[in-house]
């Protein structure tokens, strides 16, 4: 069975374009079903965050029916949470595959982490595994190479579209459009209609656009492991 690595964002908060802040995390649901459907098909998971710090749930997360199943599910795996590893003390080539889930936090701080920047550039030049969900592409935003070049140039992926962002997100207040950010640096974004389930899986790159492309997400990560 695969070691698979989860970098989730320690950011607690995103300026907004007006300058004042705005409660983030990660969002529950997606954390919850990327680390539910990779445990359920046997694989050893662990959690990194930057600085080693305790991931924090974006509460908007936790609204709505399906929250007691949520948080049962954190509750369930809160010592991992409380003691991630540091992104900084990862080796490169430590893990078979790097999921990131999304939430308006890896905007801040996952965005620009050289720590999982160098480990995704590591992932991607052994061809291992790289999942990412929602917001969670913002943290390919790291992956730059020492000659200046963007490590997932060319790749197609899902991402929460600039359309999900004004209709359902931030809007107009959000410092910037992770869609069209990746779009700028070469990446081929291959867009759902807004809400609707959709995964993309390139090689070994699986990303799932929204919340909704959760539990479809964690299982095209597990077909993709499963022929490893």
């Amino acid at each position: 069975m695969a070691h698979v690595l989860l970098a989730v964002t320690g950011a607690d908060a995103i300026a907004l374009a007006d300058s004042t802040a705005h409660q983030t995390g990660f969002w529950a649901e997606e954390l919850v079903e990327l680390h539910r459907g990779l445990v359920a098909a046997g694989h050893d998971v662990d959690i990194a965050t930057p600085g080693g710090v305790r991931p924090p749930v974006d509460p908007g997360s936790l609204a709505g029916e399906p929250a007691d199943d949520l948080r049962a599910y954190l509750s369930s795996i809160d010592e991992l949470l409380a003691h991630p590893r540091a992104l900084a003390d990862v080796r490169s080539g430590e893990y078979d595959a790097i999921a990131l889930p999304g939430g308006h936090g890896p905007m801040v701080d996952l965005a620009v982490d050289a720590d999982l920047g160098r480990l995704l550039v590591d992932a991607i030049d052994r061809d291992a595994v790289v999942g990412v969900l929602c917001h969670g592409p913002a943290g390919l935003l790291s992956a730059v190479r020492e000659d200046g070049t963007f490590a997932f140039a060319g790749r197609r992926l899902a991402v929460f579209t600039d359309d999900e962002e004004r209709q359902g997100g931030l809007g107009d207040a959000s410092p910037y459009l992770v869609e069209s950010r990746l779009r700028e640096l070469g990446v081929l974004v291959e867009p759902g209609e807004p809400w609707s389930v959709t995964v993309v899986t390139d090689g070994s790159l699986v990303s799932g656009q929204n919340p909704q492309s959760s539990v479809a997400t964690a299982r095209a990560l597990v077909e993709v492991l499963a022929r490893r």
